[in-house]
C-alpha cells in the first residue's frame, strides 16, 4: 500500500512553484558582484536580518536574529540597508521572464510565483522539466539571481516540491511520483496545514503528508472542513487550487510602513515620511479603483511602542491632496517632539469601489472632477517615467535628508545605480511593495 501511486496519471496537469533564493540578499550580490560570495544580510535599518545570503545562512545567520546576536555568530557579516525599489524591479523583470513562457503567471508574493505550463511541451518542443529549466537559466543570465523550482500536478504539491533542493533546486513530482515524496514529509510542512491542524491530525494517528493523502473521503469529509478537503484533494494529485492571473481587487484596507534610520524626532521629516506613505497607499487604491472612508495614522517610537489615531472621512477618496488635512490632524495629535521615532505608517480603511462614491449635497462636482484629472495626469507620468516622479511637496524632506537613507554611500544603490532597460531620463513603473515591521 505505502508504494502503490495515489494516481496513475504522470502530467494531467502542469504547475510550476517559482521561488527566488535568498531573494533580497541575491539582488544585492546581482546590484554589486563584490557582495557575490560573501555572507550577507539586508534589514540593518531595522536592527534585524531581514535577509540572509546562503554564505551567511551557511555561518549560522537566522532570520529576524538581531544585528549584534548575527554579528557575533558571524563576524565578517556584510549588513546593508534594505533598498526595496531594487529589489521590486528585480521582481518585476522575473514575472515579465516568466510570462515569456506561459501568459498563466500568478504573483503569489515578490518572489515567488505560480506557472501554469500545462499544454506547452508541443510549443517548446520539450518535456515540462525542459521547459522549467529554460525559465532558471534565463533568470539567472539576466538578473544574475537563482530561482528553485517545484514542478508537479497541482499547487500544493509544486509548493512541497520547490522546498525539496534549495538553492537552484528543481525538482518534479509526476503523478505517479507522489507518494514517494510524501511519504516522509511530516503534515505540518504541507502548505495551508496549520499547527493546530497539524496536531489535530496527530491526534488521528495521521503524522506524514502520504497518510492524510492515503486516507479515504469519509475520513476526510468527517474530520475535516473545505479549505483542508481542498489540500487533500491536492495532495492526491487532482488540482483544486487554479493559478490566478487577476490582481487581488477585494482589499478590505491598505496600509504603508517606512522603517528609517537613525530614529528622528525632526517634525518635518517624519511628517514628510507619513506624507510618502499616504501617497503610496493613495497609489495603490487608484490602481485598484477603490477610496477610503477612514484614514489611520501611525508613529512608531524607538522604543517600538505604537501610537495613532483614526479619522473618520467626510467623502471617500484615494486622492493625497484631499488627505492632506485629516493626516495632518492625526499626525498633531499623535506626534511628541521629545519622543525619537523609527517609522511611520498609514493604512486606507473602509475601502469602497470608486465608482460608488455618492456625492454630498454641497460638494464642489467642479473641483472633484478637476482633482480626478489631476491624479489621472499624475497617475500616467508616473506609469511611463516612475513612481514618484510627480510628488507632493510635504513628502520632498524625505528625499533630501539622505541621512536616512542608509549607509551606502548616503543613498540606496537603487538611487545612484541604472538597471538593463532604463536611462537617466526614464525609470521603469515599479509595484509597493508592503513593509511589515
Amino acid at each position: 500500500m505505502q508504494n502503490q501511486p495515489l494516481t496513475i496519471h504522470s502530467w494531467p496537469q502542469a504547475i510550476a512553484h517559482v521561488d527566488a533564493d535568498a531573494f533580497f540578499a541575491s539582488c544585492e550580490q546581482a546590484v554589486d558582484p563584490e557582495l557575490k560570495g560573501k555572507p550577507v544580510i539586508t534589514g540593518k535599518e531595522r536592527g534585524i536580518v531581514a535577509a540572509a545570503s546562503y554564505e551567511a545562512k551557511a555561518k549560522g545567520v537566522k532570520r529576524a536574529t538581531n544585528l549584534f546576536q548575527a554579528k557575533k555568530v558571524c563576524p565578517d557579516l556584510i549588513m546593508l540597508p534594505s533598498d526595496y525599489e531594487t529589489y521590486s524591479l528585480f521582481s518585476v523583470r522575473m514575472f515579465e521572464i516568466f510570462r515569456r513562457f506561459s501568459p498563466d503567471v500568478e504573483e503569489y508574493s515578490i518572489d515567488e510565483a505560480f506557472i501554469d505550463l500545462t499544454g506547452l511541451r508541443r510549443s517548446f518542443h520539450g518535456s515540462y522539466k525542459s521547459i522549467v529549466r529554460k525559465i532558471q537559466t534565463t533568470v539567472e543570465k539576466e538578473l544574475d539571481i537563482t530561482v528553485s523550482v517545484g514542478l508537479s500536478v497541482s499547487k500544493v504539491l509544486a509548493k512541497i516540491a520547490s522546498k525539496h533542493k534549495k538553492p537552484k533546486g528543481l525538482t518534479a513530482i509526476p503523478g505517479r511520483e507522489i507518494h514517494r515524496y510524501l511519504a516522509n514529509l511530516p503534515v505540518d510542512k504541507v502548505w495551508g496545514i496549520g499547527a493546530n491542524t497539524a496536531a489535530h491530525l496527530r491526534k488521528l494517528g495521521v503524522n506524514t503528508a502520504l497518510k492524510f493523502a492515503r486516507k479515504d473521503e469519509e475520513f476526510v469529509k468527517k474530520h475535516f472542513t473545505k479549505p483542508h478537503i481542498e489540500i487533500w484533494n491536492e495532495l492526491n494529485g487532482r488540482s483544486i487550487y487554479p493559478v490566478t492571473t487577476e490582481e487581488r481587487s477585494d482589499y478590505k484596507s491598505i496600509s504603508k510602513v517606512k522603517t528609517f534610520t537613525p530614529a528622528s524626532n525632526d517634525e518635518i521629516f517624519v511628517f514628510a515620511q507619513l506624507s510618502k506613505n499616504l501617497e503610496n497607499a493613495c497609489i495603490k487604491a487608484r490602481r485598484h479603483n477603490l477610496a477610503a472612508t477612514r484614514l489611520i495614522v501611525l508613529l512608531r517610537r524607538q522604543d517600538f511602542r505604537d501610537f495613532g489615531m483614526e479619522l473618520k472621512l467626510s467623502r471617500a477618496t484615494a486622492y493625497p491632496a484631499e488627505l492632506f488635512g485629516p493626516l495632518r490632524e492625526g499626525f498633531i495629535k499623535t506626534y511628541n517632539p521629545k519622543i525619537l521615532y523609527r517609522s511611520t505608517g498609514v493604512v486606507l480603511a473602509g475601502l469602497i469601489p470608486a465608482g460608488s462614491i455618492q456625492r454630498g449635497l454641497f460638494d464642489d462636482v467642479t473641483r472633484i472632477a478637476e482633482m480626478r484629472e489631476i491624479y489621472v495626469a499624475v497617475d500616467k507620468i508616473s506609469k511611463k517615467f516612475g513612481k514618484h516622479t510627480i510628488l507632493h511637496g510635504s513628502s520632498l524632506p524625505a528625499r533630501l535628508q539622505a541621512q536616512h537613507e542608509g549607509e551606502r554611500n548616503n543613498n540606496p544603490g537603487r538611487k545612484t545605480e541604472l538597471f538593463k532597460g532604463e536611462n537617466k531620463r526614464q525609470r521603469l513603473g515599479l509595484p509597493l511593495v508592503r513593509i511589515k515591521v
